[in-house]
Protein backbone atom coordinates (compact mmCIF):
# COMPACT_ATOMS: atom_id res chain seq x y z
CA UNK A 1 0.00 0.00 0.00
CA UNK A 2 1.45 3.32 -0.78
CA UNK A 3 1.83 6.18 1.66
CA UNK A 4 -1.19 8.41 -0.07
CA UNK A 5 -3.64 5.40 -0.13
CA UNK A 6 -2.82 4.86 3.60
CA UNK A 7 -2.99 7.74 4.88
CA UNK A 8 -6.76 8.59 2.65
CA UNK A 9 -7.94 5.16 4.70
CA UNK A 10 -6.61 6.17 7.71
CA UNK A 11 -8.31 9.58 7.52
CA UNK A 12 -11.57 7.93 6.96
CA UNK A 13 -11.18 5.48 9.44
CA UNK A 14 -10.75 8.28 11.47
CA UNK A 15 -13.69 10.08 10.51
CA UNK A 16 -16.02 6.85 11.25
CA UNK A 17 -14.63 6.94 14.62
CA UNK A 18 -14.95 10.49 15.22
CA UNK A 19 -18.62 10.36 13.91
CA UNK A 20 -18.93 7.32 16.13
CA UNK A 21 -18.23 8.78 19.30
CA UNK A 22 -20.15 11.99 18.43
CA UNK A 23 -23.26 9.72 18.43
CA UNK A 24 -22.46 7.73 21.32
CA UNK A 25 -21.45 10.46 24.14
CA UNK A 26 -25.59 11.97 23.76
CA UNK A 27 -27.04 8.43 23.53
CA UNK A 28 -24.36 8.69 27.12
CA UNK A 29 -24.80 11.18 28.76
CA UNK A 30 -29.05 10.57 28.26
CA UNK A 31 -28.85 7.43 29.80
CA UNK A 32 -26.39 8.89 32.72
CA UNK A 33 -27.88 12.66 32.72
CA UNK A 34 -26.30 15.42 35.06
CA UNK A 35 -28.42 15.53 38.00
CA UNK A 36 -28.44 16.85 41.44
CA UNK A 37 -30.82 16.98 45.24
CA UNK A 38 -30.69 18.14 47.91
CA UNK A 39 -31.81 15.54 50.66
CA UNK A 40 -32.72 17.18 54.08
CA UNK A 41 -32.51 14.87 57.19
CA UNK A 42 -34.35 15.15 60.41
CA UNK A 43 -31.40 14.30 62.27
CA UNK A 44 -28.08 15.67 63.60
CA UNK A 45 -24.77 14.74 62.29
CA UNK A 46 -23.30 13.77 65.64
CA UNK A 47 -26.00 11.08 65.22
CA UNK A 48 -23.87 9.32 62.88
CA UNK A 49 -25.91 5.52 62.63
CA UNK A 50 -29.22 7.06 61.76
CA UNK A 51 -28.16 10.48 60.13
CA UNK A 52 -25.59 8.22 58.32
CA UNK A 53 -28.42 5.93 56.40
CA UNK A 54 -28.56 9.30 54.14
CA UNK A 55 -25.08 9.68 53.30
CA UNK A 56 -24.92 5.44 52.84
CA UNK A 57 -28.23 5.80 50.17
CA UNK A 58 -26.50 9.42 48.34
CA UNK A 59 -22.53 7.65 47.97
CA UNK A 60 -24.14 4.32 46.15
CA UNK A 61 -26.46 6.35 43.95
CA UNK A 62 -23.16 8.97 43.23
CA UNK A 63 -20.90 5.50 43.01
CA UNK A 64 -23.10 4.01 40.47
CA UNK A 65 -23.61 6.78 38.05
CA UNK A 66 -19.87 8.11 37.93
CA UNK A 67 -20.70 11.53 39.79
CA UNK A 68 -23.72 12.12 37.59
CA UNK A 69 -26.59 11.77 40.11
CA UNK A 70 -25.63 14.00 42.95
CA UNK A 71 -27.48 13.60 46.51
CA UNK A 72 -26.23 16.68 48.85
CA UNK A 73 -27.17 15.42 52.42
CA UNK A 74 -27.63 18.54 54.71
CA UNK A 75 -28.51 17.73 58.59
CA UNK A 76 -31.10 19.30 60.50
CA UNK A 77 -31.92 22.61 60.71
CA UNK A 78 -29.41 23.00 57.62
CA UNK A 79 -32.49 24.28 55.53
CA UNK A 80 -35.54 23.03 57.66
CA UNK A 81 -36.05 22.51 60.96
CA UNK A 82 -35.63 18.18 61.43
CA UNK A 83 -39.69 18.02 61.63
CA UNK A 84 -40.86 19.72 58.62
CA UNK A 85 -38.51 17.56 56.18
CA UNK A 86 -41.74 16.36 54.68
CA UNK A 87 -43.08 19.57 53.88
CA UNK A 88 -40.05 20.41 52.51
CA UNK A 89 -40.36 17.55 49.77
CA UNK A 90 -44.10 18.76 49.43
CA UNK A 91 -43.37 22.40 48.97
CA UNK A 92 -40.43 21.42 46.09
CA UNK A 93 -37.91 23.00 48.58
CA UNK A 94 -36.33 19.78 48.69
CA UNK A 95 -36.01 17.06 46.75
CA UNK A 96 -35.54 14.63 49.27
CA UNK A 97 -35.95 14.13 52.91
CA UNK A 98 -34.18 11.17 55.06
CA UNK A 99 -36.84 11.32 58.63
CA UNK A 100 -39.54 9.18 60.06
CA UNK A 101 -42.82 9.19 59.11
CA UNK A 102 -44.51 9.04 62.53
CA UNK A 103 -43.35 12.58 63.41
CA UNK A 104 -46.43 13.89 60.92
CA UNK A 105 -48.46 12.34 62.73
CA UNK A 106 -50.12 15.15 64.01
CA UNK A 107 -51.50 15.77 60.69
CA UNK A 108 -53.09 12.72 60.02
CA UNK A 109 -52.30 9.57 62.08
CA UNK A 110 -51.72 7.18 58.75
CA UNK A 111 -48.65 8.57 58.87
CA UNK A 112 -47.40 6.80 61.97
CA UNK A 113 -48.43 3.35 60.11
CA UNK A 114 -45.23 3.52 57.46
CA UNK A 115 -42.74 3.75 60.41
CA UNK A 116 -43.50 2.16 63.96
CA UNK A 117 -47.26 1.90 65.97
CA UNK A 118 -47.27 1.13 69.33
CA UNK A 119 -47.46 -2.82 69.77
CA UNK A 120 -47.11 -3.41 65.96
CA UNK A 121 -44.05 -5.53 64.41
CA UNK A 122 -40.44 -5.77 65.25
CA UNK A 123 -38.22 -4.59 62.74
CA UNK A 124 -37.65 -7.99 60.26
CA UNK A 125 -41.79 -7.80 60.66
CA UNK A 126 -42.03 -4.54 59.04
CA UNK A 127 -38.97 -4.97 56.65
CA UNK A 128 -41.26 -8.14 55.82
CA UNK A 129 -44.64 -6.12 55.51
CA UNK A 130 -43.24 -3.44 53.82
CA UNK A 131 -41.17 -5.34 51.11
CA UNK A 132 -43.61 -8.45 50.72
CA UNK A 133 -46.76 -7.69 52.17
CA UNK A 134 -47.52 -4.44 49.90
CA UNK A 135 -46.61 -2.01 52.81
CA UNK A 136 -44.43 0.43 50.05
CA UNK A 137 -47.37 0.23 48.21
CA UNK A 138 -50.09 0.66 50.72
CA UNK A 139 -47.74 3.58 52.02
CA UNK A 140 -47.43 5.68 48.63
CA UNK A 141 -50.97 5.28 47.82
CA UNK A 142 -51.27 7.74 51.01
CA UNK A 143 -47.84 9.66 50.58
CA UNK A 144 -49.19 10.35 47.07
CA UNK A 145 -51.93 12.45 48.69
CA UNK A 146 -48.68 15.10 49.86
CA UNK A 147 -47.24 15.04 46.53
CA UNK A 148 -44.09 12.43 47.90
CA UNK A 149 -43.23 9.11 47.15
CA UNK A 150 -41.36 6.80 49.49
CA UNK A 151 -39.11 4.04 50.51
CA UNK A 152 -37.77 2.34 53.65
CA UNK A 153 -34.00 3.64 54.06
CA UNK A 154 -33.26 2.36 57.62
CA UNK A 155 -34.57 1.05 60.51
CA UNK A 156 -33.23 1.17 64.52
CA UNK A 157 -34.73 -1.91 65.42
CA UNK A 158 -36.28 -2.07 69.19
CA UNK A 159 -35.95 0.67 70.60
CA UNK A 160 -35.73 1.15 74.77
CA UNK A 161 -38.60 2.26 76.85
CA UNK A 162 -36.86 5.56 78.14
CA UNK A 163 -34.52 6.72 81.00
CA UNK A 164 -36.64 7.89 84.58
CA UNK A 165 -35.66 9.69 87.48
CA UNK A 166 -37.38 6.90 89.56
CA UNK A 167 -38.60 3.76 89.50
CA UNK A 168 -41.31 2.44 87.43
CA UNK A 169 -43.24 -0.62 88.73
CA UNK A 170 -46.60 -0.23 88.74
CA UNK A 171 -49.50 1.60 86.41
CA UNK A 172 -49.87 4.17 89.65
CA UNK A 173 -46.43 5.15 89.35
CA UNK A 174 -47.49 6.57 86.16
CA UNK A 175 -49.81 8.99 87.42
CA UNK A 176 -48.99 12.51 86.63
CA UNK A 177 -45.49 11.49 85.30
CA UNK A 178 -44.46 14.34 82.98
CA UNK A 179 -42.30 11.97 80.19
CA UNK A 180 -41.07 13.01 77.21
CA UNK A 181 -42.94 10.90 74.37
CA UNK A 182 -43.74 12.03 70.84
CA UNK A 183 -47.08 11.02 68.73
CA UNK A 184 -49.05 8.09 69.05
CA UNK A 185 -47.00 6.46 72.34
CA UNK A 186 -48.24 9.77 73.67
CA UNK A 187 -51.90 9.52 73.25
CA UNK A 188 -51.88 5.96 74.69
CA UNK A 189 -49.90 6.60 77.99
CA UNK A 190 -51.81 9.84 78.12
CA UNK A 191 -55.03 7.54 79.05
CA UNK A 192 -53.08 6.36 81.83
CA UNK A 193 -51.78 9.46 83.35
CA UNK A 194 -48.67 10.48 82.05
CA UNK A 195 -48.33 13.80 80.92
CA UNK A 196 -46.56 13.90 77.49
CA UNK A 197 -43.89 16.57 76.81
CA UNK A 198 -42.84 17.43 73.49
CA UNK A 199 -38.72 18.46 73.59
CA UNK A 200 -36.69 18.19 71.49
CA UNK A 201 -33.38 15.97 71.60
CA UNK A 202 -31.07 18.84 72.63
CA UNK A 203 -33.09 20.33 75.35
CA UNK A 204 -34.27 16.53 76.82
CA UNK A 205 -30.80 16.27 79.00
CA UNK A 206 -31.42 20.13 80.42
CA UNK A 207 -35.21 18.95 81.26
CA UNK A 208 -33.93 15.91 82.97
CA UNK A 209 -31.64 17.46 84.83
CA UNK A 210 -33.43 20.20 86.18
CA UNK A 211 -36.78 18.08 87.01
CA UNK A 212 -39.07 19.70 84.05
CA UNK A 213 -39.16 16.44 83.48
CA UNK A 214 -39.75 12.91 85.37
CA UNK A 215 -39.10 10.88 82.36
CA UNK A 216 -37.90 10.87 78.27
CA UNK A 217 -37.58 7.81 75.64
CA UNK A 218 -34.73 8.44 72.73
CA UNK A 219 -33.91 5.70 70.39
CA UNK A 220 -31.36 2.71 72.30
CA UNK A 221 -28.13 2.17 73.75
CA UNK A 222 -25.73 3.62 71.10
CA UNK A 223 -28.08 6.42 70.78
CA UNK A 224 -28.79 7.22 74.10
CA UNK A 225 -25.20 6.87 75.70
CA UNK A 226 -24.42 10.05 73.41
CA UNK A 227 -26.69 12.20 74.51
CA UNK A 228 -25.64 11.05 78.63
CA UNK A 229 -28.84 10.25 80.24
CA UNK A 230 -27.50 8.29 82.61
CA UNK A 231 -26.25 10.82 84.20
CA UNK A 232 -29.59 12.45 85.57
CA UNK A 233 -31.98 9.87 85.13
CA UNK A 234 -30.13 6.11 86.00
CA UNK A 235 -33.17 4.31 85.62
CA UNK A 236 -33.17 2.62 81.75
CA UNK A 237 -36.64 0.75 81.06
CA UNK A 238 -37.36 -1.69 78.31
CA UNK A 239 -38.74 -2.32 75.23
CA UNK A 240 -39.95 0.61 73.46
CA UNK A 241 -43.11 -1.31 72.87
CA UNK A 242 -44.55 2.01 70.37
CA UNK A 243 -41.50 1.25 68.52
CA UNK A 244 -40.92 -2.36 67.66
CA UNK A 245 -38.97 -2.05 64.54
CA UNK A 246 -39.48 2.06 63.08
CA UNK A 247 -39.18 2.49 59.54
CA UNK A 248 -36.57 5.55 58.52
CA UNK A 249 -38.67 6.49 55.18
CA UNK A 250 -36.23 8.07 52.46
CA UNK A 251 -39.25 10.55 51.08
CA UNK A 252 -39.16 12.09 47.76
CA UNK A 253 -40.85 14.41 45.88
CA UNK A 254 -42.97 13.24 43.64
CA UNK A 255 -42.84 15.34 40.75
CA UNK A 256 -39.62 14.56 40.26
CA UNK A 257 -38.90 11.03 40.99
CA UNK A 258 -41.35 10.42 38.07
CA UNK A 259 -38.78 12.29 35.58
CA UNK A 260 -35.77 10.43 36.66
CA UNK A 261 -34.74 7.98 33.91
CA UNK A 262 -35.94 4.30 34.23
CA UNK A 263 -32.19 3.70 35.34
CA UNK A 264 -32.11 5.79 37.82
CA UNK A 265 -35.43 4.97 39.70
CA UNK A 266 -34.32 1.33 39.74
CA UNK A 267 -30.65 2.60 41.55
CA UNK A 268 -32.60 4.63 43.64
CA UNK A 269 -34.94 1.33 44.66
CA UNK A 270 -31.61 -0.23 45.22
CA UNK A 271 -30.10 2.22 47.23
CA UNK A 272 -32.42 2.94 49.71
CA UNK A 273 -32.67 -0.87 50.46
CA UNK A 274 -29.18 -0.85 51.10
CA UNK A 275 -29.06 1.67 53.35
CA UNK A 276 -31.95 0.51 55.08
CA UNK A 277 -30.35 -3.25 55.53
CA UNK A 278 -27.22 -1.29 56.64
CA UNK A 279 -28.72 1.12 59.27
CA UNK A 280 -29.99 -2.51 61.32
CA UNK A 281 -27.16 -4.13 60.91
CA UNK A 282 -24.75 -1.37 62.29
CA UNK A 283 -27.28 -0.67 65.17
CA UNK A 284 -27.68 -4.07 65.95
CA UNK A 285 -23.85 -4.38 66.21
CA UNK A 286 -23.00 -0.75 67.67
CA UNK A 287 -25.52 -1.43 70.63
CA UNK A 288 -24.00 -4.50 71.91
CA UNK A 289 -21.47 -2.45 73.36
CA UNK A 290 -23.32 0.39 74.08
CA UNK A 291 -25.06 -1.49 76.76
CA UNK A 292 -22.37 -2.70 78.85
CA UNK A 293 -20.96 0.36 78.97
CA UNK A 294 -23.92 2.40 80.15
CA UNK A 295 -24.23 -0.20 82.66
CA UNK A 296 -21.06 0.45 83.77
CA UNK A 297 -21.48 4.12 84.37
CA UNK A 298 -24.86 3.09 86.34
CA UNK A 299 -27.47 2.62 84.22
CA UNK A 300 -30.20 0.27 86.24
CA UNK A 301 -31.49 -1.73 83.54
CA UNK A 302 -35.20 -3.27 83.98
CA UNK A 303 -37.62 -4.32 81.74
CA UNK A 304 -41.53 -2.88 81.94
CA UNK A 305 -43.40 -4.95 84.51
CA UNK A 306 -46.04 -6.90 82.55
CA UNK A 307 -48.56 -4.84 84.46
CA UNK A 308 -47.59 -1.97 82.84
CA UNK A 309 -47.29 -3.18 79.41
CA UNK A 310 -50.81 -5.39 80.08
CA UNK A 311 -52.16 -1.80 80.57
CA UNK A 312 -50.04 -0.09 77.63
CA UNK A 313 -51.59 -2.80 74.76
CA UNK A 314 -54.85 -2.27 76.51
CA UNK A 315 -54.78 1.29 75.70
CA UNK A 316 -53.39 0.94 72.38
CA UNK A 317 -56.12 -0.73 71.11
CA UNK A 318 -58.70 1.65 72.53
CA UNK A 319 -56.73 4.24 70.57
CA UNK A 320 -56.82 2.07 67.18
CA UNK A 321 -60.62 1.68 67.25
CA UNK A 322 -61.09 5.25 67.89
CA UNK A 323 -59.00 5.91 64.70
CA UNK A 324 -59.82 3.57 62.34
CA UNK A 325 -63.93 4.44 63.26
CA UNK A 326 -63.03 7.43 62.26
CA UNK A 327 -59.86 7.49 59.07
CA UNK A 328 -60.73 4.85 56.47
CA UNK A 329 -57.25 5.33 55.08
CA UNK A 330 -55.91 4.57 58.67
CA UNK A 331 -57.79 1.83 59.05
CA UNK A 332 -56.95 0.18 55.41
CA UNK A 333 -53.82 0.20 56.16
CA UNK A 334 -53.48 -0.46 59.69
CA UNK A 335 -55.71 -3.37 58.69
CA UNK A 336 -53.04 -5.30 56.63
CA UNK A 337 -50.46 -4.66 59.06
CA UNK A 338 -52.57 -6.15 61.65
CA UNK A 339 -53.21 -9.22 59.59
CA UNK A 340 -49.71 -9.68 59.52
CA UNK A 341 -48.73 -9.57 63.03
CA UNK A 342 -51.18 -12.28 63.70
CA UNK A 343 -49.89 -14.77 61.39
CA UNK A 344 -45.78 -13.86 61.89
CA UNK A 345 -46.12 -13.85 65.66
CA UNK A 346 -47.66 -17.11 65.17
CA UNK A 347 -44.48 -17.77 63.08
CA UNK A 348 -41.80 -16.21 65.17
CA UNK A 349 -42.83 -18.68 68.25
CA UNK A 350 -41.66 -21.66 66.30
CA UNK A 351 -37.77 -21.75 65.40
CA UNK A 352 -37.11 -18.12 65.98
CA UNK A 353 -38.35 -17.99 69.42
CA UNK A 354 -36.83 -21.15 70.74
CA UNK A 355 -33.28 -20.60 69.11
CA UNK A 356 -32.75 -17.40 70.54
CA UNK A 357 -34.33 -18.56 73.83
CA UNK A 358 -31.82 -20.96 73.93
CA UNK A 359 -28.39 -18.84 73.05
CA UNK A 360 -29.43 -16.69 75.73
CA UNK A 361 -29.45 -19.22 78.28
CA UNK A 362 -25.90 -20.15 77.27
CA UNK A 363 -25.52 -16.81 77.03
CA UNK A 364 -26.94 -16.02 80.70
CA UNK A 365 -24.67 -19.00 81.74
CA UNK A 366 -21.38 -17.96 80.55
CA UNK A 367 -20.69 -21.21 77.83
CA UNK A 368 -20.73 -17.91 75.04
Amino acid sequence: MDRRSFIKKAGVAGAGAAAATALATPAIAQSNPKITWRLTSSFPKSLDTIYGGAEVFSKMVSEATDGNFQIQCFAAGEIVPGLQAADAVTAGTVEAAHTVAYYYWGKDPTWALGAAVPFALNARGMNAWHYHGGGIDLFNEFLGQHGIFGLPGGNTGVQMGGWFRKEINTVADLQGLKMRIGGFAGKVVEKLGVVPQQIAGGDIYPALEKGTIDAAEWVGPYDDEKLGFVKVAPYYYYPGWWEGGPTVHLLFNKEKYEELPATYKSLVHTAAQAADANMLQKYDYLNTSAIKSLVAAGAKLSPFSQEILSACFEKANEVYDEMTSSNPGFKKIWDSITAFRKDYYLNMQVAEYNYDTFMMIQQRGGKL
